[in-house]
């Protein structure tokens, strides 16, 4: 059974900086295309970046240049680091996996088939 467990969120200035972090066992971890995504209430569930097999990344153009994912295949980990942080990036904030295909920058959330539990990131104005 594969298990993704979310970590490092909380709440930071607008300007400031997190780094959330996932784990996943239970699946050749080099092996899966890693998403994140993030939520606000009333809102749909959005893309906010995502990394095949082959370690490319792909960002949502609202994180573009501020978010970076990152993966490290040696301790089934996946990054990401948020940076120059806005009170509209405030959301809970999804780890999810799927295997590595396609599908994987189009960051589709139906294509992910094992999620997280969620983080909060708050960021205050």
């Amino acid at each position: 059974q594969v298990q993704v467990v979310e970590s490092g969120g909380g709440s930071v200035q607008s300007g400031g900086s997190l780094r959330l972090s996932c784990v996943v066992s239970g699946y050749t971890y080099s092996r899966l295309c890693m998403g994140w995504f993030r939520q606000t209430p009333g809102k749909e569930l959005e893309g906010v970046a995502s990394i095949d097999s082959d370690d490319n990344p792909r960002y949502a153009d609202s994180v573009n240049g501020r978010f970076t994912i990152s993966r490290d295949n040696a301790k089934n980990t996946l990054v990401l680091q948020l940076n120059s942080l806005k009170p509209e990036d405030t959301a809970m904030y999804y780890c999810a996996a799927v295997w590595s295909g396609t599908w994987c920058s189009l960051m589709n959330q139906k294509a992910f088939r094992w999620w997280g539990q969620g983080t909060q990131v708050t960021v205050l104005s």
